[in-house]
């Protein structure tokens, strides 16, 4: 599969002589988004191979991995599994239309408290689980590991060695490493955390050896899934500018912080940066639901 390079044409981007394009990883598969699709090429062909009929896995609510292990599992004939964070999601998670669509795919569903959850990598939760559901494949949250890395290894493609600067937005740092392993020495690769804090460095290192990369902690707008009336703005402003929907957790944080670090003078005149899209846009539905309650602006698909 691969994915179209778009190029901006923003008026900032002409006024700081700052090149932007954008990789369509989004476009490569309808509901394998992106950098997900990227991540179970090789844990889903290690699935087969091993012989397992089932795949488990852990996340939100939100969560644009559950739903494509679901849909891919189903593609493959696997059923799935998925923990789910939080209790009170278990009376109302079908009004969630990310676990709906799960669902729909074929996906069984275990919710856990917080507390629960963040035991979901001991062995002895992992047994409990093997006890109630048998044997299955694990992927782990947010599917980093170093299959995932591998497959993310492949976004870059020849024709983008010739960019100065390559940006993704990072969740678990598997993309990130992927690309940091792909690039060339002379690129200097950007991640934009989704997350509050700057722990993710350490999880990137765990896969790279790499030295030409840094992680913006700026941009996470309060943190996992939080967003704001400006985030909602933006992203609404730069579909009508571009045509290129962003999603409110992962890409339209990203495309903010590099417009607003091109905005400051951190990239040299003529820097040619790419971003990558890793899609999300699955999550935009559920999202537009809490921003109509909280009687917020929604996202226009």
């Amino acid at each position: 599969m691969r994915s179209k390079n778009q190029e901006i044409q923003l008026s900032l981007l002409r006024e700081k002589q700052v090149a932007l394009t954008i990789k369509r990883e989004d476009l490569i598969h309808p509901l394998i988004y992106g950098n997900k699709y990227r991540k179970l090429k090789y844990n889903l062909k290690e699935a087969k191979s091993q012989g397992f009929d089932t795949l488990l896995t852990f996340g939100g609510a939100f969560s644009n991995h559950i739903a494509a292990v679901a849909y891919a599992g189903k593609l493959h004939g696997l059923k799935t599994i998925g923990v789910i964070r939080g209790e009170e999601i278990a009376a109302k998670w079908s009004s969630n239309k990310t676990l709906k669509l799960a669902n729909e795919h074929g996906m069984q569903f275990k919710f856990v408290s917080r507390s629960t959850y963040r035991n979901k990598e001991q062995s002895q939760f992992l047994h409990q689980l093997k006890v109630e559901f048998g044997s299955f494949y694990t992927l782990p949250e947010g599917g980093t590991n170093a299959l995932a890395v591998k497959g993310c290894q492949e976004i870059l493609t020849e024709n983008d060695f010739n960019f100065d600067v390559v940006c993704a937005a990072v969740g678990t740092g598997g993309t990130l490493a992927g690309i940091i392993n792909a690039s060339k020495q002379n690129q200097q690769i950007l991640g934009f955390s989704a997350l509050k804090g700057d722990f993710l460095k350490e999880d990137i290192r765990n896969f790279t050896s790499k030295e030409n990369w840094e992680l913006q902690t700026r941009y996470h707008f309060e943190g996992y899934a939080k967003v704001s009336k400006e985030l909602i703005q933006f992203i609404n402003e730069f579909k009508l500018q571009t045509q290129i929907l962003l999603d409110p957790i992962y890409t339209g944080k990203m495309i903010f912080g590099i417009l607003d670090l091109i905005k400051a003078d951190y990239f040299k005149p003529n820097t040619k940066i790419l971003a990558i899209h890793t899609g999300g846009l699955q999550s935009i539905s559920s999202m537009n639901d809490i921003l109509k309650k909280r009687q917020l602006p929604i996202i226009a698909i």
